[in-house]
């Protein structure tokens, strides 16, 4: 492999078919003359190709088809031929360089290595981790970079107080990296919330034997209407209130007047659903907050999400604080919402962001990491913002799984630390990621665009900002969620019942 040209950051490497490379690999320029290093990656794959390669490939075509024979070639000069016509360009983007024996990586990339006396080499695994100089103490072996029995190791840390998305085309593989990251942050003893929208995270505890996996003790599966049920005055009125104005829009001079009935019922020390709704029918106020009251009501009642009478309910409602502080090595709480209208959807996630956010406030509970698939469609738009922001600061660190990400808004895509991108080729979806990246675009489109399933491009924090291609391994657990066909594969073996 020799240098051919450079333009900007950019350097093309000319190689012969022999020589196997893959986008997204590193390689290394040595220039022994001037004892300094290159660090550049392959991001895409050309045919070298001119006008006089063309116009030979085209006689060689019409010859065999007008002149049929044995081809007599002495001097083998179509085996040289074959070659050249085989050579390829590998585009590649500098990332850094290095002087001497120092391993780490320096941004001064404004020489040029020799053409003639350079040498080119792939970078290896240890090679790449020691010039990122990463450390942690909770290694996460996210997967395996091509040519290598390694794994690649990013460490819990990387994840700790950032926003990440997983973003990429339907069954490319997101969810299940998000089950890795899930089962190694569990394994850390962090504390996560899951808002499964499919159903597929119950899996985690169950291996693909059926036994029990090492991480089953640490899973709490929440049924919004079952055991997931909160009494209001565990709630309180900011999150109670917060639920009412974004997730049933309560018009402000209707939220006022629910104001005063709770206050009066909480001073009374009477604050129950029966209450409430007793209040609502008696109250002294106009139709139509009374008309807005009940509907709104009537839709907190039929969501179950509350206990109708905490003074002869057996069951006293769900406590984050003594579920977390009932397992200190960690937990998972996975909240089922698959069966439930968007209207509840909307009004879980509510009611839970605002309750911990109020623990975290008061240091009640740990940090947690929260685990949310396709978001948007179950948090507005209007205030993601304020959310995320407001989230971050108090200790809820975001992974947002997504196949759509431009639905996640500008704002909080500007925020984001660290992003797993699997296979897209929407090209509207690349330039949106290529805008909150400092990875060049020319990379992200090139790679992305021809990841195999289950292949993932790291950018961000967790790599140093050097985008990183891994293949995620398989994983020892149920992973629920595959899209059910009503075709199936038959057994070529099976023959049909008579």
């Amino acid at each position: 492999m020799k240098i051919l040209q450079k333009t900007n950051d950019e350097l093309i490497l000319l190689a012969v078919k022999s020589e196997m490379v893959s986008k997204g690999d590193y390689f290394l320029i040595e220039d022994t003359d001037m004892k300094r290093k290159l660090i550049v990656q392959v991001y895409n794959e050309e045919y070298l190709s001119n006008q006089s390669i063309i116009e030979d490939i085209v006689k060689d075509e019409i010859v065999r088809a007008t002149s049929p024979g044995v081809s007599y070639d002495p001097l083998e000069i179509g085996l040289l031929s074959g070659i050249v016509r085989d050579s390829r360009l590998f585009k590649a983007k500098i990332r850094g360089s290095s002087i001497g024996s120092d391993p780490n990586m320096s941004s001064d990339v404004t020489w040029l290595p020799s053409r003639v006396n350079s040498k080119i080499r792939r970078l290896t695994i240890s090679e790449l981790n020691r010039i990122l100089n990463r450390s942690g103490e909770s290694p996460i072996s996210i997967g395996f970079v091509d040519n290598s029995q390694d794994p690649f190791i990013i460490y819990a840390e990387d994840l700790d107080g950032r926003l990440n998305i997983i973003a990429g085309k339907k069954e490319s593989g997101k969810s299940h990296l998000s089950k890795l990251l899930v089962k190694s942050l569990l394994e850390h003893g962090a504390f996560i919330l899951i808002f499964d929208l499919n159903n597929e995270y119950t899996g985690l505890g169950i291996k693909t034997n059926g036994s029990r996996s090492n991480v089953d003790s640490k899973i709490v599966l929440l049924e919004p209407g079952k055991n997931l049920r909160f009494s209001l005055e565990y709630c309180g009125k900011p999150s109670v209130s917060s639920m009412l104005k974004n997730s049933l829009d309560m018009p402000s001079t209707s939220l006022r007047e629910f104001f005063r009935i709770w206050d009066n019922l909480d001073k009374r020390h009477v604050l129950t659903i029966e209450a409430l709704s007793n209040a609502i029918n008696n109250w002294n106020f106009n139709d139509l907050v009374r008309d807005a009251l009940i509907s709104r009501f009537h839709t907190i009642y039929s969501s179950r999400l509350f206990l109708n009478d905490e003074k002869n309910d057996e069951y006293e409602g769900l406590r984050f604080e003594d579920l977390i502080s009932n397992n200190v090595h960690g937990l998972a709480m996975i909240v089922n919402m698959g069966s439930l209208t968007p209207t509840i959807r909307h009004m879980v996630v509510e009611l839970i962001l605002n309750k911990l956010v109020e623990l975290l406030v008061n240091d009640v509970i740990h940090p947690i990491f929260l685990f949310a698939e396709e978001a948007h469609l179950y948090i507005k738009e209007t205030y993601w913002d304020d959310i995320i922001t407001r989230m971050r600061h108090f200790g809820i660190y975001s992974t947002f799984i997504t196949n759509h990400p431009e639905a996640l808004g500008e704002g909080i895509l500007r925020q984001v630390d660290n992003i797993f991108l699997f296979n897209f080729v929407n090209e509207s979806d690349l330039e949106r990621i290529s805008k909150i990246s400092l990875v060049d675009k020319d990379t992200i489109k090139s790679i992305v665009r021809t990841l195999p399933q289950r292949y993932s491009l790291l950018i961000g924090k967790m790599v140093q900002e050097l985008p990183i291609v891994v293949r995620v391994p398989q994983l020892d657990i149920k992973t629920y969620g595959e899209t059910k066909k009503f075709f199936k594969k038959k057994n070529p073996t099976m023959l049909p019942s008579k």
